[in-house]
Formats: structure tokens, sequence, C-alpha cells
């Protein structure tokens, strides 16, 4: 139900963009590292700042595919309200608040903001930069 109402609103190349997104989201609920890389150029970063100001980094591909399909809880992350998308050409930027569930309690909640690339194979993620808050989120 929550997947799929951010993409009623837009047109074609945003829902497409939006769903690529959310093949990641879909990816990380199963503990499916091949489906969470499969929605990202090989080289894709991505970039967290915690309310602390403390940052950090990793490879999209390896490293955080390979420890979401690790991870021992479930993990739920949605967008909370449809969110923005950007396109031109072949760029594209999806900006949208987002809660994250651990076994289905509350974890955090943020933005995240995800660049991609339209490729022969669709809207591939190359960097995502998100916010990790524990207060002021919707909900809670």
């Amino acid at each position: 139900m929550f997947a799929t109402a951010p993409l009623l609103a837009q047109t074609g190349d945003e829902k497409d963009a939006v769903a690529a997104v959310q093949k990641l989201f879909d990816g990380m609920a199963a503990h499916d590292a091949a489906a969470i890389k499969s929605t990202m150029l090989q080289d894709a970063r991505l970039y967290s700042v915690r309310a602390d100001g403390s940052m950090g980094a990793s490879t999209l591909a390896n490293d955080f595919a390979n420890q979401i399909a690790s991870a021992k809880v479930a993990l739920i992350e949605r967008f909370t309200a449809e969110p923005k998308v950007l396109i031109r050409g072949r760029m594209a930027q999806v900006w949208g608040e987002y809660e994250l569930l651990r076994d289905g309690k509350f974890g955090h909640c943020g933005v995240d903001s995800a660049s991609l690339f339209q490729t022969s194979e669709g809207w591939k993620i190359a960097t995502i930069v998100y916010t990790v808050e524990t207060t002021g989120c919707k909900g809670q």
C-alpha cells in the first residue's frame, strides 16, 4: 500500500525513477544483495549524516548490499510522503522523507536524496545521501 501511493501523481519517467529507489527498498526488506546491487551503478556511493553531525560513506554495490543481506533483523524502509522528483535528460534526483523500521519498530527517519542516471537497463542509482534522525519524525 505505501509502496504505490507515491507513484500515482507522477509522470512516466518520474514513476520509473521512484520505482528504482523502491526496488532498492524492496531488496533491503528481502535481504537480497543481488536485488540491491541491480538498482545501482557498479561504483555507486552512499553517504549519511547523523543528528550529532557524524558522517559516513560506503559503496552501495558492495559494502551496503552485503551488510543489508547479512542483517539479522527485518528491515523496512519507506517514503512517508510522495518524494520530489527532478529530471533533466538522463539524470534524475529523487528526494523524500523516509522512515526505517527494524523488526517492525521505529529505527529512525530522515531524508533520502538519490541521484540516478538512465541507462540502457533503466534508471540506476549513482549516489544516495541521507540523514539519520530520531526526533521530529512523522508518526513518532
